[in-house]
């Protein structure tokens, strides 16, 4: 999603630089997407003093084989883990695709790894180290054991809640917000267009 592209369109991710951005770190075997009306505000920091990304939460599914780019896929949260990337706090919200063949017997991450055997441990090895293929320095995990389902229900609300402080949805404004957010597209009904 373009963040600062009226309408937030979907287009091609890039790098800081401006060029496209590609993985090389190996065929990721997940499907990667994000969850709308989330935010990863760069003023809310974790413990360790890491502010998020200043990006719509991540979101990844596990499920037997690829999504149709820009779908809405109804998905069940299994778990998260808070990838620190380059500073910032990213997190990774785990999921089953509602539709997926296994999603009756995918529950949790213990019931993924019970039907996809290591899935867990492969995905933070590849998050870790998907970035240095390009020479860059290895990614760290805020954490090596993956928050619950509930757990990472919980980051969602939050990034929600993010999102409507955003949007101006409590009676706050911009201005009492991050600077990285000035060139945030939000005029879309449902943030701080007319609904």
């Amino acid at each position: 999603v373009t963040k600062e592209a009226p309408n937030n369109s979907i287009q091609q991710d890039s790098n800081k630089d401006g060029s496209p951005r590609y993985y090389t770190y190996g065929t990721p075997f997940f499907n990667y997407g994000l969850i709308p009306q989330t935010w990863e505000d760069p003023d809310l920091k974790n413990p360790a003093g890491y502010g998020g990304d200043n990006d719509p939460i991540d979101i990844i599914e596990f499920g037997a084989g690829p999504l149709e780019m820009g779908s809405i896929t109804p998905c069940r949260i299994i778990g998260s883990l808070e990838l620190i990337d380059e500073g910032e706090m990213d997190h990774k919200i785990m999921c089953i695709a509602l539709s997926d063949p296994d999603a009756s017997r995918i529950h949790s991450l213990a019931d993924l790894d019970a039907v996809k055997p290591g899935t867990v441990d492969k995905f933070k090895v590849w998050l870790k180290r998907y970035k240095t293929s390009d020479g860059k320095a290895e990614n760290a995990l805020a954490s090596e054991t993956p928050r619950n389902a509930q757990e990472a229900r919980a980051v969602v609300t939050e990034v929600y809640e993010r999102w409507r402080i955003l949007c101006g949805k409590d009676g706050s404004r911009r201005s009492s917000l991050s600077s990285k957010t000035e060139d945030f597209w939000l005029s879309s009904p449902n943030c701080r267009g007319s609904e």
